[in-house]
């Protein structure tokens, strides 16, 4: 019996009742595309954060490879150490091996200074190290979790991406990031639901340098938000300014007293001398908004 047919055989009869109507049959035969993608390659290095797409794709190639299936997780200033040590807690619960590797992108002035094409430079320096890892390692094929809803947005990364030559298997199924919650749900995934996230540079107007201590400042300010209870949310940074994005039905409740009085004091505490609400609520890719306007 291999590995895949060891994972289905785990699904009790009601668990498959479930998936079933649950599942739409274009969702399913999309599934069964990504598999048969990921046999294919023979062995390949996930490119893992633990966010929802990532963990899926790690998890599908898992029950397809076995062993031949490893996670490669960058760490590195711009990504949160919580986010670590789940792509780490996810990896020993499916029993699958992991390489954490170490960038200092904070180090070159070209990424620091946070040009329009930051997710450019951040990709093609992590993904170089992820594909440098897979040769020595002897793994054939690199993949990355992106999907087709990607495709929408001002998202330059995508371009290291193709220059580096990984796959993007999600996108190539045609999956879309609903059918992956809804599939990541079918497999018992912890990530089914989890909140989009992106790396902590991504919440700096463009233009304006990035450092390691301002970084900390937003991690410290997320981490807080998530504390109160606010799951999808971002804090942007305007120089010394701190722009709070949540969903537009959370905005009365972060402005309730109490509330709001801790969050404006403890966010002057990390190092913001202002902290602002954003009443248009959390989008992604809010930055990218100002790219629009000079364009256009």
């Amino acid at each position: 019996m291999n590995t895949e047919q060891k994972e289905i055989q785990k699904c009790t009869d009601q668990q498959k009742e479930e998936m079933q109507r649950e599942i739409s049959p274009q969702t399913y035969q999309k599934f069964e595309t990504l598999k048969k993608i990921l046999r294919d390659m023979g062995s390949v290095a996930i490119a893992f954060s633990s966010g929802v797409d990532s963990a899926f794709l790690l998890k599908t190639a898992s029950m397809v490879l076995g062993d031949r299936a490893v996670a490669v997780t960058a760490q590195a200033d711009q990504f949160p150490e919580w986010e670590l040590e789940e792509s780490i807690s996810f990896c020993r619960a499916e029993g699958i091996r992991q390489i954490i590797v170490k960038a200092d992108l904070l180090s070159g002035e070209a990424f620091s200074k946070n040009p329009p094409n930051r997710c450019y430079l951040c990709k093609k320096e992590l993904f170089g190290k992820i594909r440098d890892t897979a040769e020595k390692e002897g793994i054939r094929y690199m993949a990355e979790g992106s999907n087709v809803d990607d495709l929408g947005d001002y998202r330059p990364g995508l371009s290291a991406v193709a220059e580096l030559d990984f796959k993007s298997p999600l996108r190539e199924a045609g999956l879309t990031k609903q059918e992956i919650r809804q599939l990541s749900h079918m497999l018992g995934l912890p990530t089914w639901d989890k909140p989009s996230y992106a790396c902590l540079a991504s919440r700096f107007v463009y233009g304006e340098s990035i450092t390691k201590e301002k970084l900390a400042m937003v991690e410290q300010a997320e981490q807080l938000l998530m504390s109160m209870g606010f799951r999808q949310m971002r804090v942007r940074v305007h120089g010394s300014m701190a722009r709070i994005e949540v969903v537009p039905e959370e905005i009365e409740k972060i402005i309730r007293k109490g509330i709001r009085e801790r969050i404006a004091g403890e966010f002057r505490r990390y190092g913001f001398s202002y902290v602002t609400l954003d009443l248009n609520g959390y989008r992604t890719g809010s930055m990218n908004e100002t790219l629009e306007r000079k364009d256009g």
